[in-house]
């Protein structure tokens, strides 16, 4: 009996996976220092705000509501963007969670 084992309890299935949350924006970058953020996704995104971290400044105009296709507008000014500027967006899809995304320049 020395040599007995104690089993445990089985572990429990792990949970199904979900599915990662594409980022529905691309960023056009073809006029810098004025850029577009696009709605590249299926649904309208409510909430729509831009900020930005770093030296740099930032003039948006961000709608309430960015549906499929439409585009925030945004221009930076700064020394040197690149150096240490970080642009983030802030969103929510229909289902009413909230996401947040970088951008570096």
């Amino acid at each position: 009996m020395k040599h007995l084992r104690i089993l445990r309890q089985p572990s429990r299935p792990p949970r199904p996976r979900r599915i990662a949350y594409p980022v529905p924006w691309r960023v056009d970058r073809s006029t810098a220092p004025h850029f577009r953020l696009v709605n590249t996704g299926r649904q309208p995104l409510r909430g729509v705000t831009v900020s930005v971290a770093g030296s740099s400044r930032l003039r948006v105009s961000a709608p309430a509501v960015v549906r499929p296709g439409e585009a925030v507008r945004a221009s930076l000014s700064g020394p040197d963007p690149a150096l240490d500027t970080v642009l983030v967006v802030r969103w929510f899809p229909p289902d009413g969670r909230e996401y947040l995304w970088s951008v570096s320049f």
